[in-house]
């Protein structure tokens, strides 16, 4: 109970760091550069290029916990076999 109790707080604690605000500027060079050729000086541009930014991390989280959770579950039954 303890180590589920344990692995249950681990990934909260990789969810809450991902989720986090961070001084990234643009995840990928094209991405950038359709944020940066679209923005006229408008503030709500200037948002958008932000919501970019945190839509590209939320899909990124994702894949990891799609394969931590794998990872754990495997580890959980060899351990039980053995």
């Amino acid at each position: 109970m303890k180590a589920i109790k344990f692995y249950l707080s681990v990934i909260a604690l990789a969810l809450v760091l991902s989720f986090t605000g961070t001084t990234v500027q643009a995840q990928c060079a094209m991405c950038r550069a359709s944020v940066e050729s679209n923005q006229s000086g408008d503030e709500k541009l200037s948002n958008l290029g932000k919501g970019l930014n945190k839509g590209i991390l939320y899909l990124m989280a994702f894949p990891y916990i799609l394969v931590g959770t794998i990872g754990f579950l495997y580890y959980r039954n060899n351990r039980k076999k053995q």
